[in-house]
């Protein structure tokens, strides 16, 4: 990793508002623990965080602008408390001002949101990384074609932040399918393996360029469309993998028992 730029990332945010729900929810231990080793892997703290959610998709690309983001509760059946989560971290215009001119000198129309706040997609991650809540975060939506080509040019146009000390998070889940993961389906233990064995190999072993046309046509992959009924929460994937096209993959966190047998996995690029 360069010493100058930021490293990207893709990672697996687990369900719900998990990180204030320990003893409900135990068995987010190794998640956690690779969360909260991200900012022992930076040469120097962010100046600021970018993250594109599984859980925030527009028409067009859409950059959060708001100097104080609320919190969007988007999930259901959970404890009241979780409901009253605060992460007060600050936003930054001027940063979502700066990816919105990025992408429309790179020929992409982008939008700014000056409502938005945090969904959980964000804020779920950005807690056990940055406790403190002190760095500013701001969110780019996804496009709701989901189209990797698309997305991976956007990360491609967000390359220059790395240098600026931005840090690049895509926010989703390497396994989501979400029917299969509530009724313990027994073959979501099959998919959700074969597919992790193809996005590791994919990431971590392909060069750069047979690892972006295999992202491209990630449908074509071992169960992909059983591991991923809807593409939201994999293609914050392709915004990182864009922004650091070039550079190495490496797994930084992987377990086969997530809720109890299930395959996933986070990756760093850079």
């Amino acid at each position: 990793m360069s010493s100058t730029r930021m490293p990207t990332y893709f990672l697996s945010h687990g369900g719900g508002p998990w990180p204030w729900l320990k003893k409900e929810m135990p068995f987010y231990g190794e998640l956690e623990s690779s969360l909260q080793a991200i900012p022992s892997q930076l040469s120097r703290p962010p100046s600021a965080v970018l993250i594109i959610s599984g859980h925030w998709e527009e028409r067009e690309f859409t950059v959060t602008s708001n100097p104080n983001p609320p919190m969007i509760y988007d999930y259901g059946g959970f404890p009241e408390h979780t409901y009253h989560i605060q992460y007060p971290a600050p936003g930054s215009p001027k940063l979502a001002e700066r990816v919105q001119t990025l992408l429309q000198k790179s020929g992409i129309d982008a939008k700014l949101d000056s409502n938005r706040g945090f969904d959980h997609g964000a804020f779920v991650v950005a807690y056990p990384i940055f406790p403190k809540a002190e760095i500013p975060i701001i969110q780019l939506s996804m496009k709701q074609s989901y189209d990797p080509q698309e997305h991976l040019a956007v990360g491609r146009a967000l390359t220059p932040l790395r240098a600026e000390g931005v840090l690049i998070l895509g926010s989703g889940l390497s396994f989501h399918n979400l029917r299969a993961m509530m009724s313990r389906d027994p073959s979501a233990v099959h998919a959700s393996k074969a597919f992790d064995h193809w996005l590791n190999q994919t990431l971590i072993d392909s060069p750069p360029k047979e690892r972006s046309q295999k992202l491209i046509n990630w449908y074509d992959a071992p169960s992909a469309r059983y591991a991923h009924p809807h593409a939201d929460h994999l293609i914050p994937l392709m915004v990182a993998v864009g922004a650091a096209e070039d550079e190495r993959a490496t797994q930084i966190y992987h377990e086969d028992h997530f809720m109890k047998n299930l395959a996933v996995s986070s990756f760093r690029f850079g």
